[in-house]
């Protein structure tokens, strides 16, 4: 009984529709938003005090390891960002010329390979590899901190959206800057567990 729980488990995990888009290269030069979820939307990043974000000791650690980014990829510009209590919001610009800030849409590729090579080459795309490293060092630092060796900081995947121009751009620089002000309206403020 139990391995037929594990395959049907494996099966399950094994077709877990992707939040990418399917023939996207996020690796291509651009802009793009992204959100992180902490696990089980936990408030365990700090607290919104008069309409601002105060860190906590885990809201700390996960600031430094977002800000260490840029020092493992050189084709990265961090922009506009926020730690929100119980999620994270963050703009991340690619330019693979190095000239750091241009925005442009980036065509769609259509690989035309099997898929366990297809979803070896998208694991391994700039912008799954960066949430990734983010996740894995400042989940590490905040459970040695809390001495939870094996507990979850944040949620299995992250969501995203390519920005497209330079209104998209402004209008998610705003969106984030004013994140704490509109808290209470924020979707992840309903299902906000525990205090930090």
């Amino acid at each position: 009984m139990l391995l037929k729980k594990n395959k049907m488990i494996k099966q399950d995990l094994s077709e877990r529709r992707s939040l990418r888009l399917k023939d996207y290269d996020y690796s291509s030069e651009g802009s793009y938003f992204v959100t992180i979820c902490a696990q089980d939307k936990n408030k365990i990043f700090g607290n919104i005090l008069n309409s601002e974000m105060t860190l906590n000791d885990n809201g700390n650690i996960a600031l430094k390891c977002w800000n260490d980014l840029p020092n493992h990829y050189k084709n990265i510009k961090l922009d506009e960002f926020i730690i929100m209590p119980n999620h994270f919001h963050g703009i991340i610009i690619i330019d693979n010329d190095h000239n750091v800030g241009a925005i442009h849409e980036s065509p769609l590729r259509n690989f035309n390979i099997d898929k366990k090579t297809y979803s070896k080459q998208r694991r391994n795309m700039l912008i799954p590899k960066m949430i990734g490293r983010f996740k894995m060092t400042s989940s590490k630092q905040i459970n040695l901190l809390r001495n939870t060796p094996t507990s979850s900081v944040w949620q299995r995947s992250f969501y995203d959206r390519i920005i497209r121009n330079e209104k998209e751009l402004n209008e998610t620089r705003e969106y984030i800057i004013n994140n704490p002000i509109k808290w209470e309206l924020d979707k992840y403020y309903n299902n906000c567990r525990g205090d930090s």
